[in-house]
């Protein structure tokens, strides 16, 4: 009798290893559909493609590299770096970009420039989701930052998720508690998340988003004197959202991606809310500290945030396509 019951356990446990094991393989593939060139064999050129147009986009349009990180911002935390953010509003698709989280956000109509010189080398294979990640990172290196290797496979959704921005996009004005767990739910940790911010030591910043810090007065936040430019920048405290008022991140380097940001923060030069609650979060605070005394610590720190972004659940199979045209799912 003992002797079945061994053997019964023997074959149970033997059969549950057999039947489970399809099942951990099919995880440790979803795991490993990124990897480092993915597009080897069916697009040998892709990367080198998509770093030529990035190249060309930005000698005519420098702004365009700070909107290929932003892209990859936009998209990757709501649900995942698919390429939803791309999507416009037709077919019962309602745009992403339509939210208030995305206003100021322009130059989509260049990604398509990108995608019309992958379609002309390899047709319906580089996918628009591996196409804003590979730009962020070609656009990066163009911006003074640092070089990322990052993997390649992703997929692009078939839906767009408007309704969900709101409650994933961080907003200028949340709390820093509010911001760092928005960031930990897709896996970066409050490291991580100072670094990214980091991203707002270039471009430039509409009136509408930091003008509450300056009417009726002026934020005490705020040194006093960058508070008195700024109101140069900002004359109204009813800034019209479509005119041309706009004040840089950071005044020195505008367009270098580098730890000026975080000493703007501790001269308390932060242009938005929320940048200036880095430094008065003790949470958040050490780090702004250590960027900013060491620009190499912040480039490490942003390369390995921005790969972790980059590889929020992408998506495989049936769920997900390569879109011909970014701005549209395929038709059948």
């Amino acid at each position: 009798m003992l002797e079945k019951m061994a053997t019964c356990r023997h074959h149970c446990c033997s059969s549950f290893i057999f039947l489970l094991l399809p099942l951990l393989l099919q995880f440790h593939l979803g795991k490993s559909d990124l990897q480092l060139n993915y597009y080897a064999e069916s697009c040998p050129n892709a990367e080198e493609i998509i770093k030529q147009e990035v190249t060309k986009l930005y000698d005519k349009h420098g702004n365009t590299a700070v909107s290929w990180v932003r892209n990859l911002f936009h998209d990757c935390m709501v649900k995942s770096c698919d390429a939803s953010l791309l999507l416009e509003t037709v077919n019962g698709i309602q745009s992403e970009q339509l939210s208030d989280r995305s206003f100021g956000m322009r130059n989509f109509k260049y990604v398509e420039t990108i995608k019309h010189a992958l379609e002309k080398e390899c047709p319906m294979t580089v996918s628009c989701a591996d196409i804003v990640s590979l730009s962020a990172r070609d656009g990066i290196v163009l911006l003074g930052g640092p070089r990322i290797e990052m993997k390649t496979g992703r997929k692009d959704s078939k839906e767009s998720y408007l309704t969900e921005v709101e409650s994933t996009i961080p907003n200028h004005n949340d709390t820093m508690e509010l911001v760092l767990s928005r960031f930990q739910s897709i896996g970066i940790d409050t490291e991580g998340t100072v670094a990214l911010f980091g991203a707002h030591s270039v471009g430039r910043v509409h009136c509408v988003n930091f003008v509450h810090r300056l009417y009726p007065t002026v934020d005490p936040t705020l040194d006093p004197h960058y508070g008195e430019y700024l109101k140069g920048r900002c004359p109204s405290p009813d800034p019209d959202p479509k005119a041309v008022l706009y004040a840089r991140n950071d005044r020195k380097t505008p367009m270098i991606l580098d730890n000026m940001y975080y000493r703007n923060l501790l001269e308390h030069k932060g242009l938005l809310l929320v940048d200036q609650q880095l430094t008065s979060d003790p949470t958040t605070s050490p780090f702004v500290e250590k960027m900013a005394a060491d620009n190499g610590y912040f480039h490490d720190q942003f390369a390995r945030a921005v790969l972790l972004l980059s590889e929020n659940n992408p998506l495989t199979g049936d769920q997900a396509e390569v879109r011909k045209d970014c701005r549209y799912v395929n038709s059948d």
